[in-house]
């Protein structure tokens, strides 16, 4: 099968699987198997692209032009090959868990849930493929519109109240700054297609370069730099395989590949470097980092703690973006890998915790571990990779960002701010994550609590070992993500 047929297919066929799923309601068995079974055969395609990288050819699929030198269009290459590759094995995982979770938590509309998912990998998969900056814009809304039901699913006023401000500041974002951001490039380049070394030139005068390049790391709201973070908390309310695919599989990993694309085929990090937009840009990932690490630690709801986790750990490939070398963008590229198995096992357990144990606040938790070992050990592995401790495969992104922050081309005096940034993380991780399972494990049980074992059903329980598994597999052999990497930093 040629490329441009499998980057087709592989848009087509969740939808083909949302169709097919919408009309399975009184059949969930059916459903659900329909829904493994389209999963599983877009991994398969996946694959089969990654199959064709190193053969891949300059042909672009175009879909359509609905303006002369705007054309919807799709084209292979080894940053959206990763970002397909973590989204498709995830679908897959997610669809496992999902089947055991929402049956066991008695969730509605469970139909609705499965095909809309669907139509949010479809979106994934053309944001991954896209050739150009008017593709990636349009499938980037279709993105929020698809997901924005599954946020507000249990349709009470807490969910309406979350939808509205997901909904308000993706799309005020992107519609406010994302947008003109896109079209002053069009403006003075005249060029929206995603190339080597950037479309800029001297088309555009370097001091125009820094106001531009902050218009997309704020209009890029699914990255969630501060202070353009508080969708992601309250999007919270979501079941937690909605949120799983917020935090790991599609929407935030979405808005950092978006700016991971645009830094290096769109400005280029010579052209960052040089116009020096980077030098005052960096402080506001740094400071999201840090500031979403304490607000962390005062939450004890778990899942809001996992989500100022999660606005932490986005700024680290901003961070490594924004940083415009080669080991920041090696370091960014293959944090979004390491931290979608880390932060999906997180929630998985979070989630297995709610159906088995209807806790939902950390306060809860201790003595836990006791009567779901299993639940707890994940989220122990899922915790030690983002901290970045070995044999985890978070150590390797964290390295590369390390490095990378002591050849950053700014003052001295931010190299060492950005390294005290990235180890005082780390340390912080450590002290509102790792915390959890060792106290689950270590403290009593509450008086008059069973220690029997009681874990989540069997779907939960393999849902949640695949992407366990893979956060040790990964240290010990991180290809093929970062052989996809550094094609794409290093073409």
């Amino acid at each position: 099968m040629s490329v441009d047929l499998l980057i087709l297919t592989s848009i087509i066929l969740p939808l083909f699987g949302a169709l097919l799923i919408s009309r399975l309601d009184r059949i969930p068995n059916v459903r659900e198997m329909v829904t493994l079974l389209v999963s599983t055969a877009l991994l398969i395609v996946v694959v089969g692209l990654y199959g064709h990288l190193e053969h891949m050819s300059d042909a672009t699929l175009v879909l359509a032009q609905p303006f002369a030198g705007m054309e919807i269009a799709f084209s292979l290459n080894p940053l959206g090959m990763l970002f397909a590759l973590i989204a498709a094995i995830l679908w897959l995982v997610t669809s496992i868990y999902a089947s055991g979770y929402m049956r066991a938590h008695h969730e509605k509309h469970q139909t609705r849930f499965y095909a809309l998912f669907a139509i949010a990998i479809s979106a994934v998969m053309a944001i991954a493929f896209a050739d150009n900056l008017f593709t990636l814009f349009l499938f980037y809304e279709i993105l929020t519109l698809s997901t924005y039901p599954l946020v507000t699913h249990s349709g009470d006023e807490k969910a309406k109240r979350s939808g509205r401000i997901y909904l308000g500041v993706l799309m005020g974002t992107s519609i406010g700054l994302f947008l003109p951001a896109m079209l002053i490039i069009w403006h003075f380049t005249g060029n929206l297609q995603f190339t080597q070394g950037g479309v800029l030139g001297d088309h555009i005068p370097s001091e125009w370069i820094a106001l531009i390049y902050a218009l997309f790391i704020f209009g890029i709201g699914k990255a969630a730099v501060m202070p353009m973070h508080k969708w992601l908390p309250a999007a919270m309310v979501a079941p937690t395989p909605v949120s799983a695919l917020l935090h790991a599989v599609a929407v935030v990993k979405a808005g950092v590949f978006a700016i991971l694309k645009i830094t290096i085929f769109i400005f280029g990090p010579e052209a960052l470097n040089l116009s020096g937009a980077n030098h005052w840009i960096i402080w506001f990932p740094m400071a999201t980092i840090l500031l979403a690490s304490f607000i962390a630690m005062t939450k004890d709801n778990l899942k809001e703690r996992l989500a100022y986790s999660t606005i932490s750990q986005l700024s680290y490939i901003v961070l490594g973006a924004v940083l415009a070398n080669s080991l920041g963008l090696l370091g960014a590229s293959l944090h979004i890998a390491m931290h979608a198995f880390a932060k999906i096992s997180l929630f998985f357990a979070a989630g297995a915790i709610l159906v088995t144990a209807h806790k939902t606040k950390v306060s809860e938790l201790s003595g836990l571990g006791r009567t779901m070992p299993f639940t707890f050990l994940v989220f122990l592995i899922g915790s030690l990779s983002i901290v970045g401790l070995p044999p985890f495969g978070g150590m390797w992104s964290k390295w590369y960002l390390l490095l990378a922050s002591m050849d950053f081309s700014g003052p001295e005096g931010t190299k060492w701010a950005l390294l005290v940034t990235l180890l005082l993380s780390s340390l912080l991780n450590i002290a509102y994550l790792v915390v959890i399972p060792v106290k689950a494990f270590f403290s009593p049980l509450p008086a008059g609590q069973s220690a029997k074992i009681n874990e989540a059903p069997l779907p939960c329980i393999i849902g949640m070992a695949i992407p366990a598994v893979f956060c040790v597999y990964l240290f010990f052999y991180p290809e093929p993500f970062y052989s996809l990497a550094k094609a794409a930093v290093f073409p």
